[in-house]
């Protein structure tokens, strides 16, 4: 019994974690700003729903409370979204269009602890893709590109989040 008791003391004092659920953040973090991004593209949806994206993860996943100034905060993630580009992947054989485009986000994310000035995360160069599917009948067409700005939005969030509380 001894044994069993001493082996189950030892397996869960070794720091095994499941990832994404680890919190290396300062303990003097209590609250976080996500402003709307920069934006130097032409998507100009993209500034609004990332942030917002990212409050809800953070909000789900954290303790911290999210605040609308960067005043009221102890930490900022500050972004930009730097391109977008978009390009067709897949191509309809019998009408020569376009049926699945594949789109590109590059943005710049900082997340800054406001009262040192000390940069927690950073990642100038953050990639992320999706894509999504078009109709190759005109008169049957549904844009669907700002579903796909969604998802890629949240699969970012998670990301983001993820790489902000394990320290990445």
């Amino acid at each position: 019994m001894r044994r069993i008791a001493l082996l189950a003391l030892a397996l869960t004092g070794c720091g095994y974690h499941v990832a994404g659920h680890s919190d290396l953040l300062p303990a003097s973090i209590h609250t976080v700003c996500v402003p709307a991004f920069a934006n130097i593209t032409v998507k100009y949806w993209l500034t609004d729903h990332l942030p917002e994206a990212i409050a809800r993860e953070f909000i789900s996943r954290t303790k911290y409370r999210i605040v609308a100034e960067p005043e009221q905060a102890d930490a900022v993630l500050t972004g930009a979204v730097l391109n977008y580009v978009s390009y067709p992947t897949v191509f309809d054989p019998a009408t020569g269009r376009a049926s699945t485009v594949q789109f590109q986000v590059t943005m710049r994310l900082t997340f800054t602890e406001r009262a040192t000035g000390k940069v927690l995360y950073s990642a100038l160069n953050f990639n992320a893709k999706n894509q999504f599917e078009i109709s190759t009948n005109p008169r049957d067409y549904f844009e669907e590109s700002d579903t796909a700005l969604d998802r890629l939005s949240r699969e970012v969030a998670r990301s983001v989040v993820s790489a902000i509380l394990e320290n990445f």
